[in-house]
């Protein structure tokens, strides 16, 4: 499996991206901000950094990148496409998720391990996971504080798109274990279509025990699983008999 991985001007987690996919069996394959051409890859990643140094807003600027026009049209045929921090600023900003990351409630920036509950199993980020299952995972970011209208929040929640949500590490939802304010601890949403994810949390940055744990290597395996699944059923059904 071949996985994209976008750099823009002033991305820095790209090759930790690319370290992660590897590490999770894929093959990495990096992609130009100024290209359009994804290069035939099964899933793309947006990496975490400072995209066009958070000029306006963060995310802002990198919208309108050329990529950008192709990406949106493979989530729109059913492409997977994952954005981490900055990535999910970027997503919120082209539409392609719901909603927008303003300044942590605390006016700074933060940087340490949090705890995420995974809420849905039913995506291809996390179907190696377990409902319930809490993961530790690094955040990084001053723009993390998840927000939108209340209409759009019980959407959210009526239709099962909270996949991650912040929490102690005994799994409990409380203001203390939400490092930036995000309205209902949201850590990570997906698209109603469910092939487009966005989380503040790094997952890239938790791949490996000898570098803190390797809960986030889940999401990446998660990403090949489903791809392989899915990958197999078109196989069966176009097969004699079928």
């Amino acid at each position: 499996m071949r996985i994209g991985i976008i750099t823009f001007p002033g991305s820095l987690d790209d090759r930790d991206a690319a370290r992660a996919v590897r590490l999770a069996g894929a093959e990495p394959v990096t992609l130009w901000h100024a290209d359009r051409d994804l290069r035939g890859v099964a899933a793309v990643i947006l990496p975490g950094g400072f995209s066009y140094g958070d000029y306006l807003r963060c995310g802002a600027i990198a919208r309108f990148s050329p990529i950008m026009d192709s990406i949106a049209e493979f989530a729109r045929a059913g492409g997977y496409v994952l954005g981490i921090c900055n990535g999910f600023q970027i997503l919120c900003e082209a539409g392609l998720l719901p909603g927008a990351l303003i300044r942590n409630r605390s006016l700074q920036f933060v940087c340490s391990h949090v705890h995420i509950r995974v809420e849905e199993v039913d995506t291809p980020f996390t179907c190696r996971t377990r409902r319930g299952e809490v993961l530790r995972i690094p955040v990084k970011h001053g723009d993390g504080c998840y927000i939108a209208d209340e209409v759009t929040l019980d959407y959210l929640e009526q239709n099962h798109q909270i996949v991650l949500r912040y929490v102690d590490a005994s799994g409990r939802v409380s203001p203390e274990a939400n490092p930036n304010g995000a309205l209902n601890n949201i850590a990570g949403i997906v698209s109603a279509q469910r092939n487009v994810l966005g989380l503040m949390p790094h997952p890239e940055h938790a791949v490996e025990k000898a570098l803190g744990g390797e809960d986030g290597l889940k999401l990446f395996q998660s990403v090949l699983a489903a791809y392989s699944e899915g990958t197999r059923r078109q196989a069966a059904a176009v097969a004699p008999g079928h």
